[in-house]
């Protein structure tokens, strides 16, 4: 995998989940803004602090950590 220079862990920051550059901003806020129909532009609107490359990363990183556990879902 490429390197994700961008995402970082630490104990005391934001309770160990994977952040962007350290700061306050999880990788799970970025794909959820994604997720809720937020493009690029209006994420980095909304975050003047955070860069596309952040976003960018912060997606990779999170198909990365899906791919490497399987979750069953439920069925209809």
């Amino acid at each position: 995998m490429e390197q994700l220079d961008r995402i970082t862990q630490q104990p005391g920051v934001m309770g160990g989940k994977a952040c962007i550059r350290g700061m306050r901003v999880t990788v799970g806020m970025v794909v959820g803004q994604v997720g809720a129909g937020h493009g690029i532009d209006e994420i980095l609107a909304d975050y003047p602090y955070l860069e596309r490359e952040d976003i960018l990363q912060a997606l990779r990183y999170a198909a990365w950590r899906a791919e490497e556990r399987e979750v069953t879902l439920a069925s209809e």
